[in-house]
């Protein structure tokens, strides 16, 4: 991957392309972000800027034999721990490495900016835990032992080092601290706070954020051929999420803000019917809906909130949504927001750990109804 594919995050990517240029590249980072942020793509494009032979001001030339096998995620000089599950009961430990490697290569060209979810359910391991082996850190340690086959660097791209076993992570404390020279570990993570300290002191920390608006609109409308007006309710409902915007392309965006005042409305008078009706509906829709409901409720709680506040001027929202916003802010209170933003923040937890969605939504329903009239 080169950097120009990925959207916006310029100071991130000149910070990244500076440390090349000038010679002071970290033996060991950690690219910290959210859940939806681009840092595994960040990670890529970094890594063949490191082995580009012909190195661009601003990006990695992209024709370079370097190159060439870098955008293939088949340089022999980068190298990939994944968290992975063991989904066919195969015996054969290096047959398994090599189709879970071919399937990982493949799901990167596929899915560039997917997340684990993605991950586990491209190579079939949707209802297993995937998990970085406890021989991870001999793997590492085997691997990083030998000298760099094409390039005058290696570097070594841990995804999700949150999962890993234990014993895998101490495993990798000595090397990950003394590297061999011109040996590069880049660590991403979207949960750092479940990494071991003794990891976090021995990396160089890069914050990732998420998208912008104005950039996640123009990618939706330049690269996904979105129109406007549906990249701008994308963009509002993904809160710069890019894999989730990607998800909801397509999907009706209107039925978003219908379904949310309906449910409100529903909620404030008291209608079980129509909430036991709206829960029904609710089951379904597919997990992507379910959760983009939920995301754009808690977005919705956000911009009531700052009409509560008397904070409107920096508002994002438009047309029939702002005037529901500007009436819903005036039953809300900053409190009742706070527990409504809480129970929509549970029932997203619970949706994750599979839970009914059903029961789940009609259970939020009947607490948030209590909510509003409390």
């Amino acid at each position: 991957m080169k950097f120009s594919a990925i959207p916006g995050l310029t100071d991130t990517k000149k910070i990244l392309i500076d440390s090349v240029t000038s010679g002071h590249i970290a033996h060991a980072q950690l690219f910290v972000a959210a859940e939806g942020a681009l840092n595994l793509p960040l990670a890529l494009a970094y890594a063949t800027y490191i082995h580009c032979q012909d190195k661009q001001p601003n990006d990695s030339c992209g024709v370079c034999s370097a190159c060439t096998k870098s955008l293939k995620y088949i340089h022999p000089d980068t190298h990939f721990v994944f968290p992975v599950s063991n989904t066919t009961g195969e015996k054969d430990e290096e047959r398994l490495k090599a189709e879970i490697t071919k399937s990982w290569r493949a799901f990167l060209l596929d899915q560039p900016f997917g997340n684990l979810d993605d991950w586990c359910n491209f190579f079939g391991g949707e209802n297993k835990v995937a998990i970085i082996s406890k021989d991870a850190s001999r793997e590492i340690v085997r691997t990083l032992s030998l000298k760099p086959f094409e390039s005058r660097n290696k570097v070594m791209i841990i995804w999700q080092p949150e999962s890993m076993h234990a014993a895998a992570a101490n495993g990798i404390l000595k090397i990950l601290e003394e590297p061999a020279p011109n040996t590069f570990f880049i660590l991403v993570s979207n949960a750092a706070d479940q990494l071991m300290p003794t990891i976090i002191s021995r990396t160089q920390l890069i914050t990732v954020p998420l998208l912008n608006d104005d950039d996640l609109e123009k990618y939706l409308m330049e690269k996904q051929g979105v129109s406007e007006t549906a990249a701008k309710n994308i963009a509002q409902l993904s809160d710069g999420n890019l894999n989730q915007a990607l998800k909801l392309i397509g999907q009706e965006q209107g039925n978003s803000t219908t379904f949310f005042t309906e449910w409100m409305r529903a909620c404030f008078a008291h209608k079980y019917g129509a909430l036991v009706a709206m829960a029904e509906a609710y089951h379904a829709l597919d997990k992507v809906s379910q959760r983009s409901v939920i995301s754009y409720s808690m977005n919705m709680m956000r911009e009531t909130l700052l009409y509560a506040s008397g904070a409107e001027a920096i508002n994002r929202t438009r047309g029939e949504e702002r005037e529901f916003v500007e009436r819903f802010s005036k039953v809300l209170d900053i409190g009742k927001i706070e527990e409504s933003v809480q129970l929509l923040n549970d029932a997203g937890y619970y949706l994750e750990r599979n839970g009914s969605a059903k029961m789940i939504f009609l259970d939020l329903s009947l607490q948030m109804a209590k909510v509003i009239k409390s």
